[in-house]
């Protein structure tokens, strides 16, 4: 529960620090005395986002600071799962910086909004105007219901497992397209993988290729050729090897008398060598060179075959051909694994959906044991509210399609009198009516859950006398449980308190600020007179403020 707060420098608050018990509390004042202002500040606490118009003096930061009582709320796992520390008595605070920037601290530690905001889930309930309207809205019926089926762990489990079997029933439909795109790419894709294929290409033989080709091409020339060489090299009397030998000799005679024609007679050798080596291999390549037009035309089919798959594929080499096969061969492949993949998520798809629907089954039925029990709760209460012949016809529709909290569509019907239709809440509901089934719903909730503070912004809306009395009392009788805040008009319900503070405007020279005070028993008689008669207090009106609170 809240036990203090502190503001400084916020809207028309300079400096306000009050202290809060447990049980009952009221908080009147006339309107626009800054009641709003109160709830703004404690809804920064809370995680609302703020910005620089907050500040009272835009110079200086604005400071806001609640500290909560949580031992008996079993919070610690949240304070360790989000690394922070547990206080008994958490403080949680709240700056605005003249800059327009904002921080937020639990026991000094620095969070951001969302952890602030997910932290407040646990501590308070600011219950507004706009709560009662959205009453009639079906997701808000379902929270009722599901409070009261103690649906929230099985709800939790069915939307884990809702967001991973919508992810995979996506991730199918990608698939199935993508297989649907690939199908005809994949018949080319294999069209032109069979091409390479059948080629038989291996890496390097371009080359190879080509000088056979112009080795089978050019026979006749390279015959000629190789058999004149051998002629001038070879003849008897005047070819070149006999030269050789002859001037071989003649230097031979003479490489004696210096040593510079003894080297040359040794250049000589080896030229000799060296020729006659050549001479062997000019015999050797003229005897193995053969004309051959079929092999020649098989080689030339080859190349043609190379040259067109590289003109085809804008590449200028076998070895880029032979990439290109490699990913034509992945591809190939890869279709193959898209349906086994296709296979596999269908089957994972069919598991969850099987659980998905035990799932959303067990909530149906929770719900279902529920419904009569909140139904007459709320009878109950409404009754003592001057509602004698209300009516709830609650019904649950079971749907073929999942929805973010199971399969049910809801009928959440409403009839205040006798011999009228039931009708759906906000079309035949009236305000009054509709803020004494929402304080009905909230003590029923208030009996299932474990919010520590409940704070009522004005729940008494189109209600008066008897009945404000009334609900004065519900309320009272749930602050037995948890710390009831009630904004209030009515004096009816500021007398049923434990604690009275007012909010009010004081002006100090040119500065108007609203303060906040709690009122000792003589002042709240007469602030309540006050809410009875106005501003002129009578007898009359003391007197049945003292009643009240009696």
């Amino acid at each position: 529960m809240i036990t203090a707060l502190s503001i400084k420098n916020y809207a028309l608050i300079e400096k306000l620090s009050i202290d809060f018990s447990n049980g009952f509390s009221i908080i009147t004042g006339e309107t626009g005395a800054g009641k709003s202002i109160i709830l703004g500040a404690l809804g920064l606490v809370l995680g609302k986002r703020a910005d620089l118009s907050s500040l009272k003096n835009k110079e200086e930061k604005c400071i806001i600071e609640a500290h909560f009582e949580i031992s008996k709320y079993n919070l610690k796992p949240f304070f360790e799962e989000n690394d922070l520390d547990y206080e008994d008595d958490t403080i949680i605070r709240r700056e605005i910086l003249p800059s327009g920037k904002s921080r937020a601290f639990i026991n000094d530690s620095p969070v951001n909004l969302q952890e602030l905001q997910e932290l407040s889930l646990f501590l308070i309930d600011i219950h507004s105007q706009q709560q009662t309207r959205e009453l009639s809205d079906e997701n808000v019926q379902f929270e009722i219901i599901d409070a009261i089926a103690n649906n929230q762990e099985v709800i939790l489990k069915y939307q884990s497992l809702l967001k991973s079997y919508k992810k995979d029933k996506a991730k199918l439909s990608s698939l199935i397209k993508k297989q649907g795109e690939s199908v005809k790419e994949q018949e080319y894709n294999t069209f032109l993988l069979n091409e390479l294929l059948e080629a038989q290409l291996i890496a390097g033989e371009q080359e190879v290729l080509e000088s056979d080709f112009e080795k089978l091409n050019n026979v006749e020339i390279i015959k000629e050729s190789l058999d004149r060489s051998l002629a001038i090299g070879n003849e008897e009397q005047i070819g070149v090897l006999n030269n050789l030998k002859e001037i071989k000799a003649a230097l031979q005679k003479i490489a004696s008398f210096s040593t510079e024609y003894s080297a040359l007679a040794e250049r000589v050798i080896s030229l000799t060598i060296e020729f006659d080596d050549i001479s062997n291999e000019l015999i050797r390549c003229s005897e193995k060179l053969i004309n051959d037009p079929e092999k020649m035309d098989a080689i030339g089919q080859k190349l043609q075959l190379i040259y067109n798959l590289q003109k085809k594929h804008q590449v200028a080499s076998i070895e880029e051909l032979l990439d290109i096969q490699s990913n034509l061969e992945n591809s190939v492949l890869e279709l193959g694994n898209l349906e086994q993949e296709i296979r596999e998520i269908t089957v994972a798809i069919e598991d969850k959906t099987t659980k998905l629907d035990l799932l959303s089954k067990s909530i149906h039925d929770n719900r279902f044991e529920a419904i009569p029990v909140l139904s007459q709760k709320l009878i109950t209460i409404l009754e003592t509210l001057g509602m004698p012949n209300v009516r709830f016809d609650i019904q649950l529709i079971e749907s073929q399609t999942y929805i973010a909290n199971g399969k049910d569509e809801l009928q959440f019907l409403f009839s205040a009198n006798k011999g009228t239709d039931f009708g759906i809440l906000k079309k035949v509901a009236s305000g009054g009516e509709m803020s004494r089934i929402m304080l009905a719903v909230k003590a029923v909730l208030a009996q299932y859950s474990k919010l520590p503070t409940l704070i009522f912004d004005e729940i008494d809306t189109g209600v008066s006398g008897e009945i404000a009395i009334k609900m004065g009392e519900i309320m009272k009788e749930m602050s037995t449980g948890m710390q009831i805040f009630a904004i209030t008009h009515l004096p009816q319900i500021a007398a049923k308190g434990n604690a009275h503070f007012k909010v009010f405007k004081s002006t100090v020279g040119e500065d108007t600020q609203s303060e906040l005070k709690l009122l000792s028993d003589d002042e709240r008689i007469v602030e309540i007179a006050q809410m009875l008669s106005g501003t002129v207090v009578s007898d009359s009106a003391l007197n049945h403020a003292k009643a009240l609170l009696n």
